[in-house]
């Protein structure tokens, strides 16, 4: 496997060097932030990740002040009592998208975010102290515990929030590809484990967060687009 050096050259030369590639790269939240980040902000994240996914994400930002108000600001507490009568009704909601299933995708993480924080003292501790050597795991809690939010769409919720992870965008396959790693959807077990190690090698190898790792390779390869145009991206 080539040194990270090489895909750093190429995205610094596609991006117009150190300044213009500084611009992309997220910074994460320290252990100290993440713990401040409230419970109902993770379940919204989880919302918001869940609702865009496979749809236009402009149009989620743009009804979100519509869906803080079906959903009663994302407190797990108070949907987890609400009655299925009242789910029903926030699916004739005109203010948020009416898809059922992902509408109710929200009573179930509001369950595994109070189970979460019963069991850590919050959601947020949880994903402060897990560590970054072992992102997989992390995903694959929020897979089998929560609802929707295996793949990228969990990766997202995360990176939103300031957790510091790669997210496998189609451009970070691609250019983990590209090194020789032997992946091709970056689902199974065996892959992730492959892609945790080689961000493990070059996080030591740097000494840069998880985070920007994974957006340099994104910056590597692909349609070469322009900053305003990141949030139309998964990575």
């Amino acid at each position: 496997m080539s040194s990270f050096k090489k895909i750093h050259a190429r995205a610094l030369e596609r991006k117009g060097g150190p300044k213009g590639l500084a611009e992309w790269l997220p910074t994460p939240k320290t252990k100290a932030q993440l713990n401040r980040v409230p419970d109902h902000r993770w379940l919204a994240e989880m919302a918001r990740c869940v609702f865009q996914a496979g749809f236009v994400w402009r149009v989620i930002d743009q009804k979100w002040p519509g869906f803080e108000k079906a959903f009663f600001g994302f407190v797990p507490e108070k949907l987890v009592l609400m009655s299925p009568e009242q789910w029903e009704a926030i699916g004739r909601d005109p203010q948020v998208v009416r898809n059922m299933q992902k509408i109710m995708s929200v009573a179930r993480n509001a369950q595994f975010v109070l189970e979460m924080a019963e069991e850590h003292g919050s959601f947020a501790k949880l994903v402060a102290n897990w560590p970054q050597q072992d992102l997989i795991g992390l995903f694959a809690l929020l897979k089998q515990r929560g609802d929707r939010l295996g793949g990228v769409t969990g990766m997202r919720v995360l990176r939103n929030l300031g957790k510091d992870t790669f997210v496998l965008s189609q451009d970070v396959l691609v250019c983990l590809k590209g090194v020789g790693l032997d992946v091709d959807k970056g689902s199974s077990k065996r892959e992730l484990r492959l892609i945790q190690d080689t961000f493990n090698t070059w996080h030591e190898e740097t000494g840069l967060p998880y985070s920007q790792l994974s957006r340099i390779c994104s910056c590597s390869v692909g349609e070469n687009y322009q900053l305003e145009a990141i949030e139309a991206t998964a990575e």
